[in-house]
């Protein structure tokens, strides 16, 4: 482990008196839980935040993450909450701004929640400081902001993007001679690019043709012109980390694709999902044949199977979840790694404090296998100085087959040494 060192915040944090988020929706209850004791234990009170159902183009909609955490109430309370304790679920509507961000934030610290757990926004920088200055811990987030990689008060489930960048590198050296990267054209995809060079030249191959392109344009066709030329006709790979856009610059690339020869295409989850194949044409979809890095198992592992079976039974038909999504995925092991952590308490009353207490010894959450087992004890983390938060440094291989993800490699791929040595050199 190098260059490790406690962040710390320099921004005071002050109470607004402005409204919480519109939308917020409350999962409330009364009375004792099957299986606790005379209803002697308190009440967990979290929240999950994700921006549902704005209208933009270049705006997210992760409205199955909330859903999912209230499905997973509805489970976890019918089966006798939290080891005996009723799990209150608060959600709200991030609205992908900062303001929305800043007052789910909020919101968290008014309903005297006890984590934030399994959330999405690109707006860490908002959200991080009320968190910290209330001592709420950030558990299980998307991965989406810098943030949630580098504040003590967050515990992240998996790599965020930087991890995906790393394995996307190592799995195209497998077999690609030349590998051209289209990233935004800003200091974050900088980073992204450094990333996949550092992770091919490390395999024993050459550095990726650096494509940058604009954030929010309606056609890539330059870029793709680009990067086919970079990559040539024969063992090269594209790869685009656009986010949203990713799915536009793959329409110019396959149009253009015919006057160039055979060029395999590649992305990481976040730019590309099965949602994505699905309403692109399944196994029509320009993303056939595509790799894709992921955090997590593929969509049809049967380590899956206890959450679909969770939301056949309590989701009443919620057609906003989605089992194959990965921000669905991510909230349920965020809520599984909530339930390991106030079982190993085991206190009347959970508060913040004991949850991060818990968090920061080093406590050990099973995730069913969809992860590492997680810990985030000081010997845990990564330690980077650009990514001192990660503890899981594993990512999976897949490849879009017949319209699906599937498993590229068996098992995970540890890309911690990519993810230091890029951090070392940068």
């Amino acid at each position: 482990m190098t260059g490790w060192r406690r962040p710390t915040s320099s921004r005071p944090y002050k109470l607004l008196t402005s409204t919480a988020a519109a939308g917020a929706l409350l999962m409330t209850g009364c009375g004792a839980l099957p299986g606790a004791t005379g209803g002697s234990r308190e009440p967990v009170t979290v929240l999950t935040w994700a921006p549902g159902g704005v209208a933009g183009p270049d705006t997210v909609n992760m409205a199955g993450m909330t859903a999912m955490a209230r499905t997973y109430a509805r489970w976890a309370n019918a089966d006798g909450g939290l080891d005996g304790h009723k799990l209150r679920v608060v959600t709200c509507d991030e609205q992908d701004t900062s303001i929305g961000a800043a007052n789910c934030a909020r919101l968290a610290v008014k309903e005297k929640a006890v984590a934030v757990v399994g959330s999405y926004s690109r707006h860490g920088t908002a959200f991080m400081s009320p968190l910290e200055a209330a001592g709420i811990p950030y558990i299980g987030g998307y991965g989406a902001s810098d943030e949630e990689l580098s504040s003590y008060n967050s515990f992240p489930v998996n790599g965020g993007q930087p991890a995906l960048l790393a394995g996307n590198a190592r799995q195209l050296a497998r077999s690609c001679e030349r590998v051209s990267v289209v990233r935004p054209d800003t200091l974050s995809g900088d980073g992204q690019a450094w990333l996949l060079r550092t992770g091919l030249t490390e395999a024993g191959r050459p550095a990726p043709a650096d494509i940058p392109a604009p954030e929010s344009a309606t056609s890539y066709d330059g870029a793709a012109a680009s990067a086919l030329r970079a990559a040539g006709a024969s063992h090269g790979c594209v790869t685009a980390v656009l986010g949203k856009r990713t799915e536009t610059f793959f329409d110019s690339f396959r149009r253009l694709e015919p006057s160039y020869g055979s060029v395999r295409i590649s992305s990481v989850l976040g730019s590309a999902d099965q949602p994505l194949i699905d309403s692109t044409g399944g196994r029509n979809s320009p993303f056939e044949g595509a790799y894709i890095t992921g955090w997590y198992p593929d969509a049809g592992d049967a380590r899956w199977d206890p959450m679909r079976e969770v939301i056949r039974e309590h989701a009443f038909g919620d057609n906003r979840i989605d089992p194959d999504d990965t921000g669905v995925q991510t909230t349920w092991i965020a809520y599984t790694v909530l339930k390991e952590l106030v079982k190993s308490i085991d206190s009347p009353e959970i508060t913040p404090w004991k949850l991060t207490s818990a968090l920061n010894k080093g406590t050990e959450a099973e995730t069913g296998g969809l992860t590492p087992v997680l810990r985030w004890g000081f010997e845990d983390v990564l330690g980077s100085s650009s990514y001192p938060r990660i503890v899981n440094t594993r990512v999976t291989y897949q490849v879009v087959r017949n319209g699906r993800l599937v498993a590229d490699r068996k098992g995970f791929m540890d890309v911690s040494k990519t993810l230091s040595d890029a951090s070392a050199t940068r």
